[in-house]
């Protein structure tokens, strides 16, 4: 099933969205989105089960909008281009999905109408997330070859094999809205680091505790054992660590966070895979990274006004 409908919790850069007051009704509008709205009611809805149980302050609320509101603008962007390319997926079908999961919830002690309350959505919500899914799976398969997918396999086998590796970093933030001299002295201040830790004049650790702008800095930067996709990890991140060799330093990696120093400490060389059998886990990743890209496009091209109060 595709993995896409989740909250992912994200900021996104849109260089056409436009910040305004609005007033904190709930049937206030919170984003148009070539159009289309998106209602403060909605996002608070989808809010509340992602909400932490210790009580926010108005800016903590208002931040978390806005990074709700990212993903529910990418599924808004992605159903938009879906009615007009994706192809026909018949009721029928989502019924039949629908009747075979209540069936698996009911086997399990449970009920549809419980998975409905405990995830904060309604019919109507999980069949439309549903047929987006079936759709853009759809989509994909009438643009890629096996032949193109057999190559995507091979260029991320690490994942396939589920291959780990314990990362360390030290990170600099510089984010979205720095200015350029700030990212310039960010980029400055790491290399600095990474060549007096390349010559051995100071320990990757130390370095870390002293000036990583991350939580991990405690630990010497360590933040464990990451797959190559699918995690938590920025996935440039996540590139630049898998092509190192054990104990080896990166270069300078940019993310939306900043700027990282890596160094791998240990590799878990996970279970060979073939293509044959991971046929349907290549199909899905491929379509997951398709999304992101198109995603990309889709904002670019968009109209989008955001009016968080």
């Amino acid at each position: 099933m595709m993995r896409s409908v989740g909250i992912s919790l994200a900021l996104f850069a849109l260089p056409t969205v436009v910040f305004a007051q609005a007033p904190a009704a709930p049937s206030a509008v919170a984003a148009t989105v070539n159009g289309e709205t998106i209602t403060l009611a909605e996002v608070d809805a989808l809010l509340k089960q992602t909400l932490p149980l210790t009580p926010l302050t108005a800016a903590q609320q208002r931040q978390m909008r806005i990074e709700v509101l990212a993903d529910m603008v990418d599924d808004l962007l992605l159903r938009q281009f879906l009615r007009k390319n994706g192809p026909k997926v018949d009721p029928a079908e989502i019924e039949a999905q629908l009747k075979a999961f209540g069936q698996k919830l009911q086997a399990e002690g449970s009920s549809l109408e419980e998975f409905y309350k405990q995830t904060g959505q309604t019919e109507a919500q999980v069949r439309e997330a549903w047929t987006t899914a079936m759709q853009l799976t759809g989509y994909v398969k009438s643009l890629v070859t096996e032949e193109q997918l057999k190559a995507y396999y091979q260029a991320n086998k690490d994942h396939f094999d589920r291959v780990e590796v314990k990362v360390r970093h030290i990170v600099i933030r510089a984010g979205k809205k720095a200015s350029p001299a700030e990212h310039a002295a960010a980029k400055a201040q790491l290399e600095a680091l990474r060549t007096q830790i390349a010559a051995g004049k100071l320990d990757f650790a130390t370095a870390a505790k002293k000036y990583s702008h991350c939580p991990s800095a405690a630990s010497g930067g360590d933040i464990g054992y990451i797959l190559r996709k699918g995690g938590l990890v920025d996935d440039n991140f996540a590139r630049a660590a898998f092509a190192l060799k054990v104990n080896e330093l990166s270069g300078i990696v940019e993310t939306d966070y900043g700027y990282h120093l890596l160094q791998v400490t240990d590799r878990k060389p996970g279970i060979p895979s073939t293509y044959e059998k991971s046929a349907t886990d290549v199909l899905d990743t491929y379509t997951d990274d398709f999304r992101a890209q198109l995603l990309t496009q889709l904002r670019q091209e968009a109209r989008i006004q955001i009016t968080v109060p």
